[in-house]
């Protein structure tokens, strides 16, 4: 099946509405969606960083704050 949008017309609210009934849709049946083998080479490298102490799990308010003082 092909679909034709002309995504270059959507203004950007647009765009990222269509992109959200995309994830929606995507998200109804996730099996289908395979994760790339580098998904999971990050995944057990970070888990072994965390096990060898070179990386540490913070709280979520501490991640939050952190990201936002990026940003500022």
């Amino acid at each position: 099946m092909s679909i034709d949008i002309s995504v270059d017309a959507l203004n950007t609210s647009e765009k990222l509405a269509l992109m959200e009934r995309l994830w929606e849709a995507l998200s109804q049946r996730p099996a289908d969606v395979p994760s790339p083998k580098w998904h999971g080479d990050v995944l057990t490298e970070r888990i072994a960083a965390v096990r060898d102490g070179r990386s540490k799990f913070v709280d979520w308010d501490e991640a939050k704050e952190r990201l936002r003082a990026r940003t500022a």
